[in-house]
């Protein structure tokens, strides 16, 4: 399958190093709002809307992570960027390991939060994407935004509620749902040992769609990887606990311990 050319926007200095922020499914690009800011003032950041999401194209399915990785590279190219970090979520991270592992040469350091090298069961998933094909994204809006955060900020923040199941709704189905039938039938355990790129490893300690020990398995397979688990966050722990997860991820990128 052909790559896509992805919906994006670049901030920060043109002659800084790059970062990549890959986004979570039912996302857009606007996930990363509460560190791009930060970000753009040491780094280039780029950000995208993957295929089928935001207002990227919707190509017919099916998808797998390689078209997705394949995506990804054209923008890369695109761009002129020929190193980059990589941060990535959920199913942005599913792609930056995928990147690292089979192109270790355009990975420097990588941050992956709250993803999983093998998602089980499978059927969950593809269970999802046909609800969504019959039913469309709004009729899992609710139920995805539930895993996102966790119920005491869900309510103590109606706002962000309602702004989140806004943009899982927003989301293309098939776009969803071929997303949705790439992570499933997706399993990246073999490549972990071939990511050279120091890798940092974020899990939300409440997320319900990966829970803390995916992330471990991923910190502990690649070859240079360290785990951090954030308290009271669920598996969009960069938004429900930015004042942990961005700082880790500047400390990371700057080639620092935390």
């Amino acid at each position: 399958m052909a790559a896509v050319e992805l919906s994006h926007t670049v901030t920060g200095p043109a002659d800084a190093p790059v970062v990549v922020l890959s986004n979570s499914l039912g996302s857009t690009w606007a996930m990363w709002d509460a560190q791009a800011g930060a970000l753009a003032e040491r780094f280039r950041v780029v950000r995208y809307d993957t295929r089928g999401h935001g207002a990227s194209p919707t190509p017919p399915g099916p998808y797998a992570i390689d078209d997705l990785v394949d995506d990804l590279v054209a923008l890369l190219d695109r761009l002129g960027v020929e190193r980059t970090h990589v941060v990535g979520l959920s199913l942005g991270g599913m792609t930056a390991m995928r990147l690292a592992a089979r192109e270790p040469e355009r990975v420097d350091r990588m941050a992956v939060l709250c993803t999983g090298a093998r998602l089980e069961p499978s059927s969950a998933l593809t269970d999802r994407a046909a609800q969504v094909r019959a039913r469309g994204t709004g009729s899992v809006a609710e139920a995805v935004v539930q895993r996102w955060f966790t119920p005491a900020y869900l309510e103590a923040h109606p706002d962000v509620r309602e702004a989140c199941e806004a943009m899982v709704t927003g989301t293309s189905d098939e776009g969803y749902a071929g997303c949705c039938e790439a992570i499933a039938a997706m399993d990246l355990r073999g490549d972990l040992a071939a990511v050279v790129a120091p890798t940092l490893a974020i899990a939300g300690a409440d997320d319900p769609a990966a829970p803390p020990p995916h992330l471990e398995a991923i910190a502990a397979r690649v070859r240079d990887g360290r785990l951090l688990v954030v308290p009271d966050s669920a598996h969009l722990a960069n938004a429900q606990q930015p004042r942990v997860v961005t700082p880790a991820i500047l400390t990371h990128l700057n080639g620092r311990e935390s």
